[in-house]
């Protein structure tokens, strides 16, 4: 980014500091995009989080019911919406996340998608495949096509579009990344939560993954260098999630205890990424 002033740089240290307490994996894979794009992604995704804390986390936990948790979600809709139309907000994380919406090609086309998905938290318990597939949409792929469009338009004079092969590579991986977070957490969900994201047995889940996967890997090759190494290395963390799940599950029962990637695996699987080493391709490997 070019010409920022002191607030603006101050906006995207509160989003690098949101994604740094939030998750370890996701900063060890932002650590290897390229400068131009790194705070983008950082904007983009400390906004996801601040959502899902009104959703699920420190708004609930506040003692704020559903409605009013449902307020609050309207109103950082409504000022997302306000501040890509300014260029400024008060709101640290929102200012920073404009300021690549409107540098990146980010509009409502995915912003509100995402939101739609967040509000269904709060009165959806229960997914069918296809409530599944709209909520993985606006949820997860929607992210995915943010950080596309700053990997496609970081730096330059005018956003693009990003190419249809790069799209369906961003949303697959966006979908893959998505369920196997459900599948890892679904008896959480079910005990805390009360809700069921998945619409079918965990070997089934698995599958859909993996070819999801498999499917985005063709297009992580196809991405700009500076961006590459970082999402390969997010690619096959979940790779190595999707596997660890697999060998946990008995066919058609679900796995048991929340499956983890222990910190030197991770740092093998970054050093492989940031080495330029490929995707890894799930069916290859079972």
């Amino acid at each position: 980014m070019t010409d920022d002033t002191l607030y603006d740089r101050t906006a995207e240290a509160a989003a690098a500091r949101v994604i740094g307490a939030y998750s370890t994996s996701f900063s060890l894979a932002a650590r290897l995009l390229g400068p131009r794009v790194r705070p983008h992604v950082r904007n983009v995704y400390a906004l996801v989080r601040v959502a899902d804390e009104i959703v699920d986390g420190a708004a609930e936990a506040a003692g704020v019911d559903p409605a009013g948790r449902r307020a609050v979600l309207d109103d950082l809709e409504d000022e997302t919406r306000r501040a890509h139309e300014r260029g400024f907000s008060t709101n640290l994380v929102v200012h920073a996340f404009a300021r690549t919406a409107r540098a990146c090609g980010i509009g409502d086309d995915l912003t509100a998608p995402f939101f739609a998905s967040m509000r269904t938290d709060l009165d959806t318990a229960a997914h069918d495949a296809a409530s599944h597939d709209a909520y993985v949409y606006g949820s997860a792929e929607v992210v995915g096509l943010m950080c596309l469009q700053t990997f496609v338009n970081a730096g330059s004079p005018a956003p693009r579009p990003a190419p249809a092969h790069l799209v369906d590579g961003a949303r697959r991986l966006g979908a893959a990344f998505q369920d196997v977070n459900f599948l890892r957490d679904r008896g959480e969900d079910r005990d805390l939560l009360g809700r069921e994201y998945l619409d079918g047995d965990a070997v089934t889940v698995l599958d859909r993954i993996d070819a999801d996967l498999d499917a985005s890997a063709a297009a992580i090759r196809a991405l700009p260098a500076d961006c590459r190494a970082a999402v390969t290395a997010a690619h096959d963390l979940f790779a190595e999630l999707s596997a660890r799940l697999r060998r946990a599950t008995v066919t058609g029962s679900e796995p048991g205890g929340r499956v983890r990637v222990p910190s030197a695996v991770k740092a093998a699987i970054a050093a492989r990424a940031a080495a330029g080493r490929p995707p890894r391709l799930m069916a290859a490997h079972r």
